[in-house]
């Protein structure tokens, strides 16, 4: 079944051979991260293609019931004590659908990167952990896992070496940052590689993580 979502696509070279599929938060679209691609040093890197999906737009019950762009709903402010399992996983085969269609132009799986922001970085764990194809790594910013309790007996091998690069701002409001260390912990004592970066930052991205993303991404698709 192919993605039903909207993409917008970049290519660094005519014929990438690696793709970066980027979710963004929770009420933004897929333009949202669009403008970073020129703030990475992808030096070394082959061709990539960058792929930003705009989630649907669906109402969020945090918000009101207001209609917003959203890879799944928004229940409680804890995010966790009640979870969106059905918009989850809905989202979850959008986005393997998205890694299929990669697959199908030419790129090898264990050339995709997934990667996420808040919401998006929630779908990236979701999505990347369940797949069972290995995947080049998972890049997780500013969100946590979900459907935890899960996790266990649901996650497919072939991703139990994907390197995460998992990072956090210490003063975000939003995902608090104990949200995002039992993520990690969790993940580190299933066996994972937990690449961890905290900053003195908010619920955004700041210079001196970019600077770091790059960095991971010349390492797992250099």
């Amino acid at each position: 079944m192919p993605s039903m979502l909207k993409t917008i696509e970049i290519s660094t070279s005519d014929n990438p051979t690696a793709a970066v599929i980027w979710m963004h938060g929770l009420g933004a679209d897929g333009s949202d991260f669009v403008p970073i691609i020129k703030e990475l040093d992808l030096s070394g890197c082959a061709g990539i293609r960058f792929v930003f999906p705009s989630a649907p737009t669906i109402p969020v019950t945090i918000n009101n019931g207001y209609v917003m762009p959203a890879w799944y709903d928004i229940l409680t402010i804890e995010l966790i004590r009640r979870e969106d399992e059905s918009g989850l996983r809905k989202s979850q085969l959008e986005i393997e659908a998205l890694i299929r269609q990669q697959i199908g132009l030419g790129i090898a799986a264990d050339k995709i990167v997934i990667a996420g922001f808040s919401q998006g970085c929630a779908m990236t764990l979701q999505t990347g952990l369940r797949y069972p194809q290995k995947l080049a790594g998972l890049m997780c910013l500013s969100g946590y896992l979900p459907l935890s309790d899960k996790i266990t007996v649901e996650r497919h091998e072939a991703n139990q070496h994907t390197p995460i690069f998992l990072a956090h701002g210490s003063i975000d409001p939003v995902v608090i940052i104990d949200r995002a260390v039992t993520s990690r912990d969790l993940l580190k004592e299933l066996g994972y590689q937990v690449e961890w970066h905290e900053y003195m930052m908010l619920h955004s991205v700041c210079a001196e993580e970019v600077a770091d993303i790059g960095n991971w991404l010349r390492r797992v698709l250099g």
